[in-house]
């Protein structure tokens, strides 16, 4: 009996081992930055020869996109980074690939990327941002709002959960090993539990997102959070010698009441206040106020692709005014 359970565990062990290899020669590139959830400065940028790809790995779920790791020359280039909302609900319908095709219209040439993530909050932004000025953009789009906090925190905390190398971390460096661990975190085998189970692990996270938001030192915390990493994506910005537009957020809080003004949370205030030369203020409020709310409002947050379209109008005038490019670049 002792025999067979010594093949059975060498056998064991040479399995994960050869799975561990396979994983890392051949799935490296997904796998870059797995579990650090965003934190990574290199996750999701992947360059192939001449080309970057934006592609969904290490906590960035980027629509996938290829562009030259040079621009053309007199092509005028745009990052857009943000959150779920200038996602867009598609890479075509979102509002860096609109704002392309405004100036296209305009006879500028120009590139928009999309390089948005949902659930990211100000520090990740941030991180993609950094990574992103090294690939010679003419400008910076950075969608500023404060309602992802709450999951940078939570995220962060996974990310340094089995970051030292304590010998309880060990078998965490694995990738096998972690990946089965996260399948469970990650609820991945979620639809086989009983709907019971699911509805009350769903509500745990939520309440404690919720109970969080609720705290007035928690939101001032929070708010000054976006305050200070928007100052240091500006001085990123600023050090590359590239052009900022911090773009306010603004979110219509009833739905069923439309005739209520947007709310920005005081978000045009704090990115006015941080205006100064090459960096630029664009309120969303303002570009939005006046229009149907029910047809550019997918929920409180989220645009439909009509007010997308809303927003990549006024940004291409916006940017073309302040000449911050010129039709002949």
């Amino acid at each position: 009996m002792k025999r067979k359970l010594t093949a059975a565990f060498l056998l064991a062990l040479f399995l994960l081992v050869g799975a561990e290899v396979v994983v890392r020669v051949f799935f490296a590139r997904n796998m870059a930055g797995r579990f650090e959830y965003g934190y990574h400065p290199d996750a999701g940028f992947v360059e192939d020869g001449d080309n970057l790809k934006l592609v969904r790995a290490g906590g960035r779920r980027f629509l996938p996109q290829t562009m030259k790791l040079q621009p053309a020359p007199g092509t005028f280039r745009i990052f857009v980074v943000g959150d779920s909302v200038p996602r867009g609900p598609s890479l075509e319908k979102a509002y860096a690939f609109q704002l392309q095709e405004v100036l296209k219209t305009n006879g500028i040439k120009a590139e928009a990327y999309n390089l948005c993530v949902p659930g990211y909050g100000a520090q990740r932004k941030h991180i993609v941002l950094a990574k992103a000025l090294t690939y010679h953009p003419d400008l910076i789009i950075l969608h500023v709002n404060a309602s992802n906090e709450y999951e940078d925190e939570r995220e962060y905390k996974r990310s340094q959960e089995f970051a030292g190398w304590h010998p309880k971390n060990w078998l965490m460096k694995s990738l096998i090993i972690r990946r089965l661990y996260e399948a469970k975190t990650e609820k991945a085998f979620w639809y086989l539990l009983p709907t019971e189970v699911r509805l009350k692990g769903a509500i745990n996270d939520a309440d404690a997102e919720i109970a969080a938001g609720r705290n007035e030192a928690t939101r001032q915390r929070w708010n000054e959070q976006v305050r200070q990493w928007t100052i240091t994506s500006i001085q990123s910005a600023k050090t590359s010698h590239v052009p900022i537009l911090l773009v306010a957020h603004a979110s219509c809080d009833d739905m069923k009441d439309l005739s209520k003004p947007l709310n920005d949370q005081g978000l045009d205030a704090m990115t006015t206040s941080l205006q100064e030369p090459g960096v630029y203020h664009f309120s969303m409020k303002d570009a939005l106020t006046g229009e149907d709310y029910a047809a550019i409002y997918a929920d409180g947050s989220h645009m439909r692709a009509a007010g997308h379209k809303v927003m990549a109008d006024a940004l291409a005038a916006f940017i073309t005014t302040n000449g911050l490019i010129k039709a002949e670049k």
